[in-house]
């Protein structure tokens, strides 16, 4: 056996609630691990280690769990169960070689449908976890069922609880007949005989079983056929390919609380999942050349030139900036020299980690199937490839969310500008999902995330790792300002101080250009009224006076400006003079042009289920959004549209609202439009407010 060969990179996911938490602290207590099982409630999970996941009792990024179980290493990767952060979670799936899917019992909610949706595109083998089984009303059929109908998945049962409710005490394994009961408080289980009122429902599953498993390859249809059973060998070598190859998938069932039904699960894992060899076998590990984009396929093996990806990026109060990353290919060492190649940076890595949590232990090197954490990288962020620059070769990074949802900051002390700012900007490092700028139109500091609740954990993250504090409002809309017919006037500058005076006079034309013409200056003078080299101080003054709009305050586009004609003083004339006249002349001018309020417009994609779609588009008009067409995927609808940002800012809650939280959007910039008239005067109402408020 390769060393690779022996790793299984497994992640746990689902949706909030579901218990993976619970189930990853139960699996560490069964293995040995730990000495004591931790819970949500109780903030004491190996998992949940940061301040934020504890007081909101769940997980909001990827912990990392390494462990060995039975001569195989365990890379387990608990991911946040929320769509605020499915980012995470979205880049944790795309580095394991298999997944553990956990439903609660209470139902199945709508986070799962993305989750699901994922796994299928990566083409990842998977096991089920029924968990919560000792709850009350708590049924395995009932929630089997709905999980076939929610995946439309084959799924077979290859565990079934002992008793119900309150009366949990283990399960049975179908595979060897005999149910498996832990022993309290110990992470040891003991074996016993099925019980007699489960007999039957036993022997019904395990047909089931049985012929599911025959149907993966030729060999066990026919000896099943001719025989009408399978030793449990061939019975287990059917379920290891029929879930490798993802013609089912298997259902286990148990309570992470109680610790039941985690010793098969860890059997199911480490006999059904795929080792990152195999998974590379199956689904090829290919990149392309950084230069020439040629695709290239690097086999996992330690054999091979050095080649990772890099998943996950935090940065520890302790132990500073931490990578996560999976080895494709090579041997990676602990403190060594090596390319980014989608920077085109070399690197100096440092110690190299195995985790527990938050606990790390060193290692010296890292060799191909691993995930490990490397220390002290400057350039490497999420999504980068690393490897050797005589052998170059990037990976394909996740697709993300962008973020929709902004909020103005505002510092409680404004001498925490600068903290603000820092701590923003290293936490956006941490999570690709988020963006800070600012906007020097508005002169807001604005930060972005898929929800409010993303933007809401951000900024405790900002307090507490960084001890600043800051208000929300809503950002300000940058609108623009234009005209809509063509307009003459004078702009002159006559003044007399003593000396020389200031003079300079210049008739400017406007006229309107198609939207998105930007700005246009020609100059037309003849005969020399103006001198050539006053010229650009003309224009320059028009640039200026353009910052700010006539209507309320706002930058002026798509317009051309011709200066014709004016006059010079030969002594008193200058470029000051010159340029403050063309601003007086095109201020004047733009009042007799007919300028309008422009408002930035999105292309918005709002993807709902189909029953949904009414209510989605009947909000939309209600925003004054304009439907272009819908798409269909799979059980869902993709309403595109485009709807004014002002509209929209504030709509991932209502959305949330609207659906139940089955909904998700995206939007981006699509360009502007001539705002209407009720728009107009509540915006040059706010200006005028604002003027007036500032000059008291």
């Amino acid at each position: 056996m390769t060393h690779s060969q022996s790793i299984r990179n497994v992640v746990v996911t689902s949706y909030v609630g579901a218990g993976k938490t619970s189930l990853v602290e139960a699996l560490l207590f069964s293995a040995g691990v730990t000495s004591s099982m931790g819970t949500n409630a109780n903030g004491n999970t190996v998992a949940d280690f940061e301040a934020e996941e504890i007081q909101h009792h769940h997980s909001m990024s990827t912990a990392l769990l390494q462990y060995e179980y039975k001569e195989t290493f365990l890379n387990l990767l608990d991911t946040p169960g929320s769509l605020d952060f499915f980012a995470d979670t979205k880049n944790t799936i795309h580095v394991a070689d298999g997944a553990v899917l956990v439903v609660g019992t209470s139902g199945i909610r709508s986070e799962l449908d993305r989750v699901w949706e994922y796994i299928q595109a990566r083409e990842l083998p998977c096991l089920i976890f029924i968990n919560e089984l000792d709850k009350e009303r708590a049924k395995f059929d009932t929630t089997l069922a709905e999980i076939q109908e929610a995946l439309e998945a084959k799924c077979v049962p290859i565990a079934y609880p002992v008793g119900e409710e309150a009366n949990l005490r283990g399960v049975v394994d179908l595979l060897t007949q005999k149910a498996v009961i832990p022993v309290p408080n110990s992470h040891k289980v003991q074996e016993e005989d099925v019980p007699a009122d489960l007999k039957e429902k036993i022997a019904e599953l395990r047909k089931q079983l049985i012929e599911t498993v025959a149907e993966t390859n030729d060999e066990l249809v026919e000896k099943y056929l001719g025989e009408g059973d399978l030793t449990q060998e061939e019975i287990l070598q059917g379920l290891i390919l029929g879930t490798k190859t993802r013609q089912f998938i298997p259902v286990l069932c148990g309570s992470a609380l109680l610790n039941l039904g985690t010793t098969v699960l860890h059997q199911a894992m480490t006999q059904c999942l795929p080792s990152p060899e195999e998974r590379a076998e199956a689904i090829q590990s290919a990149g392309s050349h950084p230069q020439t984009s040629e695709e290239i396929v690097r086999p996992m093996d330690a054999k091979e030139p050095l080649s990772g990806y890099v998943f996950k990026t935090t940065i520890d109060p302790f132990m500073g900036r931490l990578t996560y990353l999976k080895v494709c290919s090579g041997v990676l060492e602990a403190d060594s020299t090596f390319f980014n190649s989608v920077r085109n940076v070399k690197e100096k890595g440092g110690h190299l980690y195995y985790m527990q949590g938050k606990k790390s232990t060193q290692t010296q090197q890292a060799k191909a199937g691993e995930i490990v954490v490397m220390g002290k990288l400057k350039e490497t962020q999420t999504g980068d490839t690393i490897c050797t620059d005589k052998a170059p070769i990037v990976f394909p990074s996740v697709s993300l969310r962008r973020p929709v949802m902004s909020f103005a900051l505002e510092p409680k002390s404004k001498g925490d500008i600068d903290k603000v700012s820092l701590g923003l900007h290293k936490l956006v490092e941490e999570d690709a999902c988020l963006e800070f700028i600012r906007n020097d139109e508005t002169k807001e500091m604005l930060l972005s995330g898929v929800g409010q609740t993303h933007i809401e954990l951000t900024l405790e993250k900002l307090h507490r790792k960084y001890g600043v504090d800051v208000n929300l409002h809503t950002p300000k809309v940058a609108y623009r300002e234009t005209i809509q017919k063509m307009a003459q006037a004078q702009g002159k500058h006559k003044k007399q101080t003593g000396g020389h005076g200031q003079y300079g006079d210049c008739w400017l034309q406007l006229d309107p250009l198609p939207r998105n013409g930007g700005f246009e200056f020609l100059n037309k003078i003849v005969g020399g009224v103006i001198p050539r080299n006053f010229i650009p101080a003309v224009e320059k003054g028009v640039v200026e006076a353009m910052h700010e709009g006539i209507l309320a305050g706002f930058p002026v586009v798509d317009v051309q400006v011709q200066v014709y004609d004016g006059s010079h003083h030969p002594v008193d004339s200058s470029e000051m003079a010159f340029k403050v006249a063309a601003s007086m002349g095109f201020k004047k001018a733009m009042e007799s042009a007919q300028p309008v309020l422009l408002e930035p417009i999105m292309n918005v994609e709002v993807t709902v289920p189909d029953d949904m779609v009414g209510a989605v588009i009947g909000d939309l008009n209600s925003r004054r959004g304009r439907i272009l067409g819908m798409d269909t995927k799979g059980h869902n609808q993709i309403v595109k549209a485009v709807v004014p940002l002002a509209e929209i800012l504030k709509y991932a809650p209502v959305l949330t609202s609207i659906t139940a939280g089955k909904g998700s959007y995206s939007m981006e910039f699509s360009g502007y439009e001539q705002a209407p008239r009720e728009v107009v005067n509540k915006v040059v109402e706010e200006h005028m407010a604002e003027k007036a408020a500032a000059s008291s």
